[in-house]
């Protein structure tokens, strides 16, 4: 049965999960990609982005590979995209991640504004979602054929997942960075009254890994 999973999702040590000001220039924030250190250094981010090496042996590479095992498709928001607001302009914008983005299955993006289905090479297809949260979950479960549905954020998606209680279980890469502003990942969340508790914590090489799940 499918679950939807959050893997590598990566906070700073005061809770941000991007930085202030983001920018087609500065995707993340201000800061922001210090929170995902931990992860270049891997083997299976070298992999995913045509470069050899990598850690092979380590904590955080555990964390890594783990984020792409029985992943049968993933939901983003809109800002996970792409940079651009409001109604597309056209479709030459393609994602952040060129001809080949690193997913490898069906991807549903959460829009207001509908634009026809993208198909990428390496098996990648965009689905551009108008229905909301709800639609895209059950249209991901139904393309995932039984594996897990991965999501990969933004921020806001995040967190009304969370509300909503569909996340199964959530893998938080804490990094040791502080960002003062930002998206705020779990403020305001009353996680235990929502029904998760924190099922596993393991110190990694360069963040230090925290998965909550259903209690």
């Amino acid at each position: 049965m499918s679950r939807l999973v959050v893997r590598c999702f990566s906070l700073s040590v005061d809770g941000f999960g991007a930085g202030p000001d983001q920018s087609l220039a500065d995707p993340l924030g201000k800061g922001g990609m210090a929170l995902h250190d931990w992860v270049f250094r891997t083997k299976t981010f070298q992999a995913m982005h045509g470069a050899g090496g990598g850690e092979a042996d380590s904590v955080d590479e555990g964390f890594a590979a783990e984020g792409f095992r029985n992943i049968g498709s993933w939901i983003l928001g809109r800002n996970m995209f792409g940079p651009i607001r409001g109604p597309w302009p056209d479709e030459e914008w393609k994602g952040w991640w060129g001809d080949e983005p690193p997913y490898h299955c069906p991807v549903f993006v959460l829009t207001h504004f509908p634009r026809a289905d993208l198909v990428m090479a390496g098996g990648t297809t965009f689905h551009f979602e108008t229905g909301g949260l709800e639609d895209a979950l059950a249209r991901a479960k139904a393309a995932a054929g039984g594996k897990d549905v991965r999501l990969g954020g933004g921020v806001a998606t995040l967190r009304e997942a969370f509300r909503g209680r569909h996340i199964d279980e959530a893998h938080f890469a804490v990094s040791p960075v502080l960002l003062g502003r930002g998206e705020a990942v779990i403020q305001g969340l009353d996680l235990p009254a929502l029904g998760y508790r924190v099922a596993r914590q393991v110190a990694g090489e360069g963040a230090s890994h925290v998965v909550i799940g259903r209690a």
